[in-house]
């Protein structure tokens, strides 16, 4: 991809963060417009906010526990409750933190996913190593059509986000991802061990002969590959392929707790950090520094510190807060995450929002930190 175009794709993101709150206010407007089409957003006033104080005092802050009835609603039929228009998708989480949630994706949420791109196309930018993008990404994210859903009388496909990001990015990017994605759909939905030893199969036999440069997903499934392939056939990635980058998402503590094991697996790739949930990507590694910095263009953040409700962007350095994000579906959504600041634009999500997290991410520091 050529120079010009990466700065293009990027540029979006890269403004942003030099006015991070223009950016937000922007979004902000763009945000009420598309609330203001819905029941929820009528409800709460949207046509009448004019600023993020008005926003405040209008919408609460709410969780998928107090979204789950009107979800349900819009699963029943009753789209304009939450959306602007019919979902194209539903997202679900795996159930690790407690019972699946069910996220619908609209076609500028599905958009915005896009956004899983920037990880990497910023990592070529800013290392000139073009090279990566000629060879296939390995694809071990999870299905993205597990079943469909009735809504308003139409098929809608549900699956898991990371292979619903991993089939539109793949499409939108020209990024060739092996296995393609379809082929992992066709193996069912299913978590069992032997539905994954299949899909683990698969992307071997699909990958071995492929020049594969990088790997993008789920960190956990990651190492769970490495040590399949391990287990079966008696060697780690590294001895198969030579890797440039892995994009980690969807866990903590990726450049201290994971990041030796995943080199030590793969090879001396980039291990570069992406920050994302069902609900969208929020932010992504902008340089060598070990932390994500936020898409202040495409979603508003917001944190509560626990004494007040500030901007993210407002946030000291060394500061902790659980994340509050507005999206195309959902207004002031508390997502369960913790977020620390590092000093502007630099911040790290450091694990739910939990009893004594925030003694045990402390406690992760001295470890893996010293």
């Amino acid at each position: 991809m050529a120079t010009n175009a990466l700065k293009g794709f990027l540029q979006p993101w890269y403004g942003g963060l030099e006015d991070p709150e223009a950016a937000q206010q922007a979004v902000l407007e763009r945000l009420l417009a598309s609330y203001a089409r819905t029941g929820y957003g009528r409800e709460h006033g949207a046509e009448a906010v004019g600023s993020v104080e008005d926003y405040r005092r209008a919408f609460p802050v709410v969780t998928y526990a107090d979204l789950e009835p009107p979800i349900r609603r819009v699963m029943a039929g009753e789209t304009d409750l939450l959306l602007p228009e019919p979902p194209v998708a539903w997202g679900m989480t795996r159930g690790t933190t407690g019972q699946s949630k069910y996220i619908p994706i609209t076609p500028p949420d599905l958009e915005m996913r896009a956004a899983g791109s920037r990880v990497l196309l910023n990592y070529v930018l800013r290392s000139s190593r073009d090279d990566v993008l000629q060879g296939a990404c390995l694809n071990l994210n999870y299905p993205a059509q597990v079943d469909t859903v009735q809504v308003g009388g139409q098929e809608v496909p549900r699956g898991y986000s990371s292979g619903i990001y991993a089939r539109y990015n793949a499409a939108r990017s020209n990024l060739r991802i092996v296995p393609v994605q379809e082929e992992i759909d066709a193996l069912g939905g299913h978590d069992s061990e032997a539905d994954w030893r299949s899909r683990f199969i698969l992307a071997y036999e699909r990958a071995r002969q492929e020049p594969v440069t990088m790997c993008i997903g789920v960190t956990q499934t990651m190492l769970r590959f490495a040590r399949f392939l391990r287990r079966r056939y008696g060697f780690y990635p590294k001895k198969v392929w030579r890797m440039q980058l892995l994009g980690c998402t969807s866990t903590a503590g990726i450049h201290s707790k994971y990041k030796p094991a995943l080199r030590a697996l793969y090879g001396p790739a980039e291990v570069l950090e992406i920050y994302g949930a069902t609900e969208g990507i929020f932010a992504q590694q902008l340089d060598e520094r070990p932390y994500v910095v936020p898409n202040y263009d495409l979603f508003f953040f917001e944190v509560d510190t626990g004494r007040v409700i500030k901007m993210l962007h407002e946030m000291r350095r060394g500061e902790t807060g659980s994340l509050v994000v507005s999206t195309p579906v959902f207004p002031r959504y508390r997502i369960g995450d913790l977020v620390r600041c590092f000093g502007a634009p630099y911040y790290r999500c450091i694990g739910r929002e939990r009893p004594l997290a925030r003694l045990r991410y402390a406690l992760e520091r001295l470890v893996y930190w010293g």
